[in-house]
């Protein structure tokens, strides 16, 4: 029986996928508003600070290389396990830094970790998930990272009213990926790829870029604007408030209710995506995200920094999985995996290249500047997507829905 005349309900890969998902990026999203003010702790300017914050993106971009092999090799659930330990080892140097150098070393080697983790998973809905469920399970998984991001936040602002170090929050961050591990180890094997599969991913990133060079360099251009707008979102807004003096709980606070709105839209952007088609979820997105940015010149206070920060998780909120879903939707079947990497490089591409782009912009131009440079790229980015969403994935799912 093919994977999309399956009987299915979601909770069917709520424990494999879901639950692991949710705990990891509960404790990503505790250490992400950080990053940037235990940063200037250390002596940083606000240019290194967003390097620094960048250095996540970037660990997941160059973990995209090997994340495709090695999720064929070990399986879903041990390369999950294997990326959790990593990320443990990354968390403990970030704890123990005593530069920003060190510390941005570190946030690297969480990058990598994370990368692996998100492939596995990716790989694992691609999958298992029949095609007229595939956009509402991978919006659960994106609203799962929203609801991760949300609370995250809210626990970094209770150990800060606990303890004056702010490094503490690393340590919350290694108790969730501790029990990332232990819920992994409860449940079965989510399966590994089969031997042509495995071969398959032998041929690795490159190979893969080259043989559907097509397809990545255009709607691959797409998920990078995507993800470098999103990764911008998440850096920015802790150097606006850096910036304008808000003060570092207030900050988080606002962050994570910003969190909590991206997450209450997640399941309905499945809805719209799976019936109406990708491209009702990803076009007003994008252009939410510019908006968003070029409203940073208006930041001057805690109710400005609110407001913006509310838009840019509405914006976000409405395409939640959409860079999964494009991906799934375009992955040749069996063996999605090498593809899947191929396509999360892309779009890891974008999430690097943003935060480094506003770094830049804000050392050389101010930060305001810095937000209407990627508000720009969000603009260019909505209409690309408006030209070529329609051409490589149309709306297949919605037919099967009604």
């Amino acid at each position: 029986m093919r994977v999309d005349e399956r009987p299915f309900e979601l909770r069917t890969v709520a424990l494999a996928a879901f639950g692991p998902t949710l705990l990891f990026a509960t404790g990503e999203g505790a250490i992400i508003p950080m990053i940037p003010l235990i940063a200037a702790d250390q002596g940083a300017n606000l240019g290194v600070l967003g390097l620094i914050a960048a250095m996540l993106m970037v660990g997941e971009l160059i973990g995209d290389v090997p994340s495709g092999v090695l999720v064929h090799r070990l399986g879903e659930r041990t390369a999950m396990i294997g990326a959790a330990v990593v990320s443990v080892l990354g968390l403990l140097g970030c704890y123990f830094s005593t530069s920003p150098w060190m510390l941005g070393a570190s946030v690297f080697v969480v990058g990598l970790a994370t990368a692996v983790f998100a492939l596995a998973r990716h790989a694992f809905i691609t999958t298992t998930v029949p095609l007229r469920y595939r956009a509402r399970a991978l919006s659960v998984l994106g609203g799962l990272f929203r609801a991760g991001y949300f609370v995250g936040p809210f626990l970094s602002a209770l150990v800060l009213l606990v303890t004056p170090d702010k490094r503490a929050v690393f340590l919350l961050h290694i108790a969730f990926a501790a029990a990332t591990v232990v819920l992994l180890l409860c449940t079965k094997d989510l399966g590994t790829a089969e031997s042509e599969d495995v071969e398959r991913g032998h041929q690795g990133l490159v190979s893969t870029l080259v043989r559907h060079r097509g397809v990545l360099l255009r709607m691959g251009t797409c998920a990078a604007l995507i993800g470098g707008l999103r990764a911008s979102r998440m850096v920015v807004l802790p150097l606006v408030a850096v910036a304008a003096g808000l003060p570092p709980s207030t900050t988080a606070l606002i962050i994570g209710i910003a969190g909590g709105i991206d997450f209450a839209l997640s399941y309905t952007s499945g809805q719209i995506m799976d019936r109406f088609g990708r491209i009702w979820a990803a076009v007003p997105s994008m252009v939410g995200l510019a908006v968003g940015h070029l409203l940073l010149f208006a930041v001057a206070d805690v109710p400005t920094f609110a407001a913006v920060a509310a838009l840019l998780a509405l914006a976000n909120g409405t395409s939640s999985g959409i860079l999964m879903t494009l991906g799934a939707d375009l992955a040749p079947q069996p063996g999605p995996a090498p593809f899947l990497g191929a396509w999360r490089f892309t779009a890891d591409f974008g999430q690097a290249v943003g935060p480094l782009t506003v770094s830049g912009l804000t050392a050389l131009l101010g930060v305001g500047l810095a937000g209407a440079g990627m508000g720009a790229l969000g603009l260019l980015g909505a209409g690309l997507l408006l030209r070529y969403v329609p051409r490589y994935a149309p709306n297949r799912a919605a037919a099967t829905t009604r």
